[in-house]
């Protein structure tokens, strides 16, 4: 899949064969990370599991912060893209990544300092603290490698190549389940040893991701320093392999991208921002309505672990859904053709509508068999109990998520994210109010109950704006 196949023909297929890849892999990188808790529930016990799962909901959010930044600086990279700009392009990449790592940096060291402070806050039992707070220690060590290499992705996907992404995760995925394995099994290293592996896999793939991205972007062709200048011969491979602009009058053209540029970075971060805020919005209501839940005791935040890492897995096609709509917007807009993004849109939508159908499906008929493989047999009833009603209750109601996904994609690539921000906002609000002032009266159900609430009021803000036609006038390029 390359920008032309973005920009031609039937617009659902493109839609669906750029998706699948990024899908498939998605998949694949909730696989590795629900291997941890597997791995720990089988294998060391149900504290180990809830140790684990309570750092869940706050290593999610670096996960989708990693996940949003690397969305929304992309935007700008497919825009540039399908308008041909080149340079532009590269400029945005190498300002990405220098940028995020940075800030990859500095999270990791606020990291290391607060995680007691911030599980103690939370409610965190105190019979699986000290384990969680293990876990998190050697989760911040690697969260760098963990920034790069979902920028990367990203920075892949925007460029139309969704495949490179999934075999990085393939390789990543069998690594890191082989080194739980191991480190648990074997080396009897318990809570530390799924951390080890998980910061082992993603930094061989954010190393090999790296160099992958410098040899693709030198066949990209090289542009004169005088943006849009018109020159008569094509760009032709160098003794590199690199495309390159013909000399002018003897002299040779020297590329029109820089390694960082404060004014692209500015441009990126208004997209980018809410991109993080919207990608973040479910690990960020899991992290701040894990307080209610922890207040149930370790057996019930156990099988909501479970559940959780369950939930995880099942808005995968639904969010990458979304982000492939945001990179179709993207680019079919800088080559000015909204009205494909239209029909992008709905062939999105059709997808989510199937995605559903076999969700609901699977989750109804094996949610006892999916809990079990997360809990041991001496696990108490109460995780159990809450690993099915947490599964069963929201297997109605990811389409909903998988439409506002859609949705927002289409105004997130366009650069629309006003609404688009707020709508989100609104969605974690109501996720954080019912739960926590109707967990009281209902009990943990609040926690789950509150979710498609969210879902819904976030999809009707995002589709009501999407009606009135504003985000396709927007321009991020010219």
């Amino acid at each position: 899949m390359n920008a032309k196949d973005m920009l031609k023909g039937n617009p659902g297929k493109s839609l669906f064969f750029f998706a699948l890849p990024m899908i498939l892999g998605n998949l694949f990188q909730q696989f590795y990370n629900m291997a941890d808790s597997i791995v720990v529930g089988r294998f060391v016990g149900e504290e180990a599991l809830a140790a684990v799962g309570a750092s869940y909901s706050f290593t999610t959010v670096f996960i989708m912060v990693a996940i949003g930044g690397g969305i929304g600086a992309s935007v700008l990279t497919s825009q540039y893209l399908g308008a041909g700009q080149y340079g532009k392009m590269r400029t945005s990449i190498y300002t990405a990544l220098t940028a995020f790592l940075g800030i990859s940096i500095l999270l990791s060291v606020l990291g290391l300092f607060f995680n007691p402070a911030i599980l103690t806050g939370l409610r965190t039992p105190k019979n699986v603290m000290v384990q969680a707070v293990l876990y998190l220690n050697i989760y911040f060590v690697g969260l760098p490698f963990l920034f790069m290499y979902n920028i990367i992705s990203s920075v892949f996907n925007a460029l139309g190549k969704s495949h490179v992404p999934l075999y990085f995760l393939l390789f990543s995925s069998v690594l890191n389940i082989g080194l739980d394995l191991y480190m648990v099994i074997v080396l009897g290293m318990g809570v530390a040893g799924v951390a080890v592996a998980t910061v082992v896999a993603q930094g061989v793939s954010a190393a090999a991701s790296f160099l992958l991205l410098k040899k693709t972007l030198r066949h990209y062709p090289q542009e004169p320093q005088t943006e849009g200048k018109r020159f008569p011969a094509p760009p032709q491979a160098d003794e590199n392999g690199s495309c390159v602009w013909p000399p002018e009058n003897g002299r040779a053209v020297r590329p029109s991208f820089r390694r960082f540029d404060p004014c692209l970075l500015g441009k990126a971060a208004k997209i980018a921002i809410p991109s993080i805020i919207q990608q973040s919005i479910v690990s960020i209501g899991m992290l701040l309505v894990q307080s209610v839940v922890n207040s149930f005791g370790s057996s019930v935040l156990a099988g909501y672990s479970a559940g959780m890492r369950v939930e995880s897995l099942c808005i995968v096609p639904m969010i990458a859904t979304g982000n492939a709509v945001s990179t179709f917007t993207a680019q079919n807009l800088g080559a000015r053709q909204p009205q494909r993004v239209r029909e992008g849109y709905r062939f999105g939508c059709l997808m989510v509508l199937g995605f559903e159908a076999v969700i609901c499906l699977t989750l109804n008929l094996f949610h006892r068999s999916i809990a079990s493989s997360f809990l041991q047999g001496t696990a108490g009833g109460a995780a159990y109990e809450t690993a099915n009603s947490y599964m069963t209750f929201l297997s109605w109601f990811f389409v909903l998520i998988g439409l506002k996904s859609a949705t927002d994609g289409v105004l997130r690539g366009a650069g629309d994210v006003g609404v688009y921000m707020a709508a989100n906002l609104a969605n974690l609000s109501i996720r954080v109010l019912v739960a926590n002032l109707c967990a009281p009266i209902w009990g943990v159900r609040a926690v789950w109950y509150a979710v498609p609430m969210g879902w819904s009021v976030n999809f009707l803000l995002s589709f009501l704006w999407f009606l009135t036609g504003r985000w396709s006038r927007k321009k991020l390029v010219s």
